[in-house]
């Protein structure tokens, strides 16, 4: 069975940073890629980031690009979601995200993902 497990979130002011984590498990190979998005109040789900394990070529929205950096431990089969710089609009709660086995890249699409994490939730105020 497929699991995914964010932790990490909570509340921080304008300027600061966060780190959050995604431990993975259950899948049945080892290059799948794992992607972050996030939904603010009243608002869509939207990618923020993702990183291709094939490869590890991490890609990012505009919105975060230079702020926010995604890595991946293997060994502790974990990726992490580096948040710096962060503002108000950053607020939201975050999921971490994997595609279906064999299916390899990542995509701005939700609906490319159908296994999500429970939510970390992001308040970036003062």
């Amino acid at each position: 069975e497929v699991q995914l497990v964010e932790s990490g979130g909570g509340l921080v002011q304008p300027g600061g940073s966060l780190r959050l984590s995604c431990v993975f498990s259950g899948f049945p190979d080892h290059d799948h890629s794992i992607g972050w998005f996030r939904q603010a109040p009243g608002k869509e789900r939207e990618a923020v980031a993702c990183i291709d394990r094939r490869d590890y070529f991490a890609h990012y929205a505009d919105s975060v690009k230079g702020r926010f950096t995604i890595s991946s431990d293997g060994a502790r089969n974990t990726v992490y979601l580096q948040m710096s710089s962060l503002k108000p609009e950053d607020t939201g709660v975050y999921y971490c995200t994997a595609p279906e086995a064999g299916i390899s890249g990542c995509y701005e699409e939700a609906s490319m993902y159908p296994y999500w994490g429970q939510g970390a939730h992001v308040t970036v105020s003062s």
